[in-house]
């Protein structure tokens, strides 16, 4: 990212408080739907068997379920040896993040699964999401056996979770045109997507939506939904991370548009940010406006709006995280804490 983006991005990373309540209902009301789990009149005995010796759900007071706590979304650009500026992170130093993570008890979701509030990881686990911005060629390339680039931040992550199996191996990309130097994307998404990636909007040219007008914000993001789906034919792009946190005028446009014969429809709309995300079940929570983590060290420019103040928070208990109960078709959260949003109230349980 050049430094002229760096220094757009940082007039808006400060801020703090989402502002797109509007699209809390649609969200709210996606999640709500569920399937039919109900066996088949052909199940097999064994089929029985396998389900009636299922583990019973854990009991949220012994694993201190906290499932309307803070989310870390955690943000990266350039994973390179000599970083440029404040948002450039060395390998070593984003091994050593993952590591954290790892010890800590992170499980890496999905943006789309954190916005839509699937979030089915194992009881007192806790919920990370690892988003990259700008689609350069240090976060991700094809070596020549197939396989990710040891040397780029797909690679790195990969190596970690083999080192720890129950941190799972999935991150948000969020792609400009031609992504990580490969025309269209026509290698490397499909790639990323059959290796459990998600592959998410940055517009076309990382363009400021802000400044852009109506019209040709609506523009860049459907243009790149083209692109992504060009590669990815019947894919579904989820969500959106807005270059420099800018949001359009008016902002609803980012979840929601069309340019010419594209529409486009996002679940979670990413800023730039410089905190914890809310809970998706938390009164607080706007899938419009969803704050991110710029990856930091602890000391340095901003560094108490970095990755390691907040990490240190989060394990301290200064601010509340959210913990898994294991059981994805509940909520649970202690009494002391904060009460899910009414349209969870059905699956919640407080303890």
């Amino acid at each position: 990212m050049t430094s002229t983006r760096r220094l757009q991005e940082k007039t808006v990373h400060h801020r703090l408080v989402p502002t797109i309540a509007t699209l809390a209902a649609v969200l709210l009301a996606g999640t709500a739907c569920g399937s039919d789990d109900s066996p088949s009149k052909g199940a097999s005995s064994a089929g029985d068997a396998k389900r009636a010796a299922a583990p019973a759900p854990a009991d949220p007071a012994a694993v201190g379920a906290d499932e309307t706590g803070a989310v870390p979304v955690l943000m990266y650009h350039q994973v390179i040896p000599s970083p440029k500026g404040v948002y450039d992170r060395t390998p070593e130093d984003f091994r050593a993040e993952l590591e954290r993570l790892a010890r800590e008890g992170y499980v890496p979701i999905t943006a789309a699964d954190y916005a839509t509030g699937h979030i089915d990881i194992p009881a007192g686990a806790h919920p990370v999401v690892l988003t990259f911005d700008d689609s350069s060629k240090s976060q991700f390339g094809i070596g020549p056996d197939g396989n990710a680039a040891p040397n780029t931040a797909v690679g790195i992550l990969l190596d970690v979770a083999r080192t720890h199996p129950a941190f799972r191996p999935v991150a948000t990309m969020f792609v400009n045109a031609d992504p990580f130097g490969d025309p269209g994307g026509r290698k490397t998404l499909p790639w990323l997507r059959d290796h459990g990636f998600e592959v998410g909007n940055h517009t076309r040219d990382h363009a400021n939506l802000r400044s852009a007008g109506p019209d040709v914000a609506a523009r860049q993001i459907a243009e790149q939904q083209a692109m992504i789906l060009a590669a990815l034919p019947g894919a579904t792009v989820a969500t959106l991370a807005l270059p420099f946190g800018a949001e359009p005028r008016p902002a609803t446009l980012a979840a929601k548009g069309t340019s010419g014969t594209v529409t486009y429809e996002h679940r979670g709309v990413f800023l730039v940010g410089s905190n914890p995300a809310p809970s998706p079940f938390a009164p607080t929570f706007d899938p419009g406006a969803v704050p991110r983590i710029r990856s930091a060290p602890a000391t340095g420019e901003d560094a108490q709006f970095g990755s390691t103040t907040w990490l240190d928070k989060l394990a301290d208990g200064r601010v509340r995280r959210y913990t898994s109960d294991g059981d994805p078709t509940m909520i649970a959260y202690p009494r002391s804490g904060t009460a899910p949003a009414a349209a969870y109230t059905s699956r919640s349980r407080a303890y």
